[in-house]
């Protein structure tokens, strides 16, 4: 199982990206699943059903299952967000992992980088960036391709993935 990292300011488009990448992927015969990093409280329950309510009345986990799908609900309740390395272990095993939003950590990842954002690049301050896509030229040593160019970048992010493995060892 090999990971790599989309990293990016707020509105920078990693979400546009990875719904252009993913297709691309699944088309060249990799299981691909995603771990989204979320900056404010969010919830996948709809308030007033039973999975819901078991939450709200203290339940530590809530796992709704169906015969379409499935889904594990954890509640943290006060306890640190759980490093990347904890969050892969929870994985099922596909082909490649990629993990969006994460910027503040150390893991392998490809910046995405909009000009027209007006923040500046992260990739002067993360060792961890091995890569640009962006809708502009940037000054660097870093291999750099174009947003809209979705088989480049998908072969930039193929060829800086890690073993899994690797990241776990690390702890990023």
């Amino acid at each position: 199982m090999k990971v790599i990292g989309l990293a990016g300011w707020s509105g920078a488009g990693k979400t546009t990206l990875l719904t252009r990448l993913i297709p691309h992927f699944i088309a060249a015969g990799l299981r691909v699943s995603v771990i989204k990093h979320a900056h404010h409280e969010f919830d996948v329950d709809v308030p007033g059903k039973d999975s819901w309510v078991h939450r709200q009345s203290g339940a530590a986990e809530v796992l709704v299952s169906s015969t379409r799908r499935w889904a594990l609900m954890h509640e943290l309740r006060g306890a640190s967000e759980p490093k990347i390395p904890e969050l892969l272990a929870k994985m099922s095993r596909v082909d490649l992992v990629l993990i969006e939003g994460f910027k503040r950590e150390p893991h392998r990842k490809i910046e995405v980088y909009r000009a027209a954002n007006g923040k500046p690049p992260l990739f002067p301050d993360d060792p961890g960036i091995v890569g640009i896509a962006s809708d502009t030229k940037l000054e660097t040593r870093l291999p750099t391709v174009h947003l809209d160019d979705i088989p480049a970048i998908a072969a930039m992010m193929q060829a800086s993935a890690i073993d899994i493995a690797d990241v776990m060892a690390s702890g990023a």
